[in-house]
């Protein structure tokens, strides 16, 4: 069964960038579209950003569009959101979601994600 590992998270100032990963161990990513999720404290997770597993494409929610891009290297078996001019908004727990079947649009209403990691932390504060 796939699994996943985030990593990249930390504390970062108003205006800053991180970069997420996501690797996938017990199968291949290649298979499988990748979405990104995020929940804050208090709130309901929400869809970030995806890539599809076929042709690469990418799709954001309104929160992500211009700021964040996320990327995969099925040869690492591993997918990334590079985050940039981040917000205070932005503090989140995110976790990379995976789905064989789905399409990247299902990250905006909750319909994607079969496999889930754990989740890395990351606080914009000054």
């Amino acid at each position: 069964q796939l699994q996943l590992v985030e990593s990249g998270g930390g504390l970062v100032q108003p205006g800053g960038s991180l970069r997420l990963s996501c690797a996938a161990s017990g199968g291949s990513l290649e298979y499988y579209a990748i979405g990104w999720f995020r929940q804050a404290l208090g709130k309901e997770r929400e869809g970030v950003a995806c890539i599809s597993r076929r042709d690469g494409n990418t799709h954001y929610t309104d929160s992500a569009k211009g700021r964040f891009v996320t990327s995969r290297d099925n040869a690492k078996n591993s997918a990334y959101l590079q985050m940039t001019n981040l917000e205070t908004e932005d503090s989140a727990v995110y976790y990379c979601a995976t789905d064989l079947f789905r399409p990247c649009e299902g990250i905006e209403n909750g319909q994607f994600g079969t496999a889930w990691g754990q989740g890395t932390q990351v606080t914009v504060s000054s």
